[in-house]
């Protein structure tokens, strides 16, 4: 009894310790769709759910407790006959930081060129080394891009074989026979804020800086702040000139407004709280590398 009780504690040590890389809310909303059964989009939902949650992305091992957070909403806007689905994507993850009850925002991305065929209880595989379908494609690139920005946070460029699959999903998308809409995304050419657009982004040497101080943002700046408030909001400050090299070297890069689309709320609240110099530094880099926001960030001045 006592070795068939020490059994199944061990059996359910090993789950604990080798739990899947994200725990993430799936959700289809369909309500653009007149006429059409909804089974297929709870159909749809779960299958996703299942698909991002129960999959072991890498070789990594996580906690239960460890999981990324992460929600993915899709919004269909039309079908066809043939069941090619036209959406809107709407990606979120984050990560707690150290010794608070706080998490961070790391993705808050839309993705308007999400398209795939999808007809009920169509089963959504995912290959390594094939492409199998669109919808497989990618889910698989958006779970990757999770867990690369992810290990960024933690270790500096340690999302970079995450990201590498990125792009060999986005080789292998660029390859396969799909509709025209299906490939909209994964073009090399004609959109610099796509998925192959993001992804050369964050594989470029020229962008090796930035992605250093993604790491010493959330590892050497917010997981800091707890211990000396001061010192990490010192450290986010001081290294935040490298968004504005990133913005003249390459103007209307993605990667710099994939990071403010993330963290404009989170920088404004931070600097609030900052010195003078520290204020005068952040909203002038803010405010001219991202415009469009230039009234939002005033607000750490006020």
């Amino acid at each position: 009894m006592r070795l068939k009780t020490l059994a199944i504690m061990l059996l359910c040590c090993v789950q604990w310790m080798c739990a899947q890389e994200l725990k993430c809310t799936v959700t289809v909303n369909s309500d653009k769709i007149e006429g059409s059964s909804k089974s297929m989009f709870e159909a749809l939902q779960q299958s996703l759910t299942e698909l991002m949650n129960n999959t072991r992305w890498t070789n990594m091992v996580f906690a239960e407790q460890e999981r990324i957070e992460c929600t993915l909403m899709l919004i269909v806007n039309s079908v066809s006959p043939e069941g090619l689905m036209d959406a809107t994507m709407q990606l979120q993850s984050r990560r707690p930081v150290y010794n608070t009850n706080y998490s961070t925002p790391l993705l808050n991305i839309s993705d308007n060129n999400f398209a795939f065929t999808y007809k009920e209880f169509d089963r959504v595989e995912i290959q390594a080394t094939q492409f199998t379908s669109n919808l497989a494609a990618l889910i698989a690139y958006y779970s990757y891009l999770i867990i690369g920005f992810d290990m960024d946070s933690y270790s500096r460029l340690g999302g970079t074989p995450c990201f590498q699959k990125c792009e060999e999903i986005c080789n292998m998308a660029q390859g396969a026979s799909i509709e025209q809409a299906e490939a909209a995304g994964w073009k090399a050419f004609g959109n610099n804020k796509n998925r192959f657009a993001l992804i050369n982004n964050l594989l470029d040497e020229a962008f090796k800086d930035f992605r250093g101080y993604f790491y010493e943002y959330h590892r050497l700046g917010l997981d800091e702040m707890a211990a000396n408030a001061g010192n990490g909001r010192a450290r986010i400050a001081g290294g935040i000139e490298v968004l504005k090299s990133a913005y003249k070297a390459r103007p209307g890069t993605y990667i710099t407004g994939v990071f403010l689309d993330a963290k404009n709320d989170e920088l404004v609240q931070l600097f609030k709280q900052g010195t003078d110099a520290e204020k005068k530094t952040v909203v002038g880099v803010l405010t001219e590398v991202d415009p469009t926001r230039s009234e939002q960030y005033e607000k750490i001045s006020e």
